[in-house]
C-alpha cells in the first residue's frame, strides 16, 4: 500500500469507451484511491435536463450538485445514449462546467479520510481539473474497438441498439468532446499515452501500474 505521507492524485482523460473507467477502478482499488467518474456527473446533469425540463436551470443544477453523492452516479438510468448526448451538449456550457469544477475539486483534494488519495477520469482532467496531478494518463483506443466495447455493455444491459448506432453515437460524442470551447478533450504534453486497442484489461493495468510503481519506488 501507499505510504501514509503520500497523497496520491491520478488524472485520466479519454474518449468514450476507451477503457478509462475500467482502469481507473483497478487503480483506485490497488492504491486505495477515491474514484470519481466525472463523465457520470455530466450524465447526471444531462439526465436532469431530459427528465426535469421545466425545473432545469443553473440554480436547480447547483442545488442538485451540492447534495450529490458519488455513489449515486452508478444509477443505470445514466447509461443510455440519449443521456450521453445530452451530457455532451450541456458539457459545452461554461457556467455548468464551473459548478461541476467545484464538486470535482472537493472530491480530488478532500476525499474521505480512509483513502490515500484520489483518481478522476473524464475529458479535461489532465488539462483543467487536476493540472498538478502526480500521474497523468491519456487512454485511447480505435473507434471500432470502442464501439464494440460499448455495444457489449448495452447488450449486457439488454438495451435495444445496433452496433452501427453505437458507432454513430460515439463519433458524435467525439466531435462534441474535442471541439467544445471549454474543457475540450485533448492529450496534454505531460500525459502518458496508453492505447488499449490491442491490450487486455489485465495487460493495460499492468502497464500503468509499472509506470506508477517506478515513480513511487515500490
Amino acid at each position: 500500500m501507499i505510504k501514509k505521507k503520500i497523497f496520491l492524485t491520478v488524472a485520466i482523460d479519454s474518449p468514450a469507451a476507451a477503457g478509462a473507467g475500467t482502469q481507473s477502478k483497478l487503480i483506485a482499488k490497488h492504491y486505495n484511491l477515491f474514484y470519481v467518474d466525472t463523465g457520470k456527473i455530466y450524465r447526471y446533469i444531462g439526465f436532469l435536463r431530459l427528465k426535469s425540463k421545466k425545473k432545469f436551470s443553473l440554480k436547480f443544477i447547483k442545488k442538485k450538485i451540492k447534495t450529490l453523492k458519488v455513489k449515486s452516479l452508478s444509477n443505470k438510468n445514466l447509461l443510455s445514449e440519449d443521456v450521453a448526448i445530452s451530457a455532451a451538449i450541456i458539457a459545452k456550457n461554461k457556467r455548468i462546467r464551473d459548478i461541476v469544477h467545484v464538486f470535482q475539486q472537493k472530491c480530488a483534494y478532500e476525499p474521505p479520510k480512509r483513502y490515500s488519495g484520489s483518481i478522476l477520469d473524464g475529458r479535461d482532467i489532465t488539462s483543467v481539473q487536476l493540472k498538478d496531478a502526480m500521474f497523468k494518463f491519456f487512454i485511447t483506443a480505435s473507434l471500432k474497438v470502442r464501439a464494440k466495447r460499448r455495444f457489449k455493455e448495452y447488450k449486457n444491459l439488454k438495451k435495444q441498439i445496433s452496433l452501427n448506432e453505437v458507432i454513430k453515437s460515439i463519433k458524435k460524442r467525439d466531435i462534441l468532446d474535442r471541439t467544445r470551447k471549454y474543457g475540450p478533450l485533448k492529450k496534454t504534453k505531460d500525459s502518458i499515452l496508453i492505447n488499449t486497442t490491442k491490450l487486455s484489461k489485465k495487460a493495460c493495468f499492468k502497464k500503468i501500474k509499472a509506470i506508477m510503481d517506478r515513480k513511487l519506488k515500490y
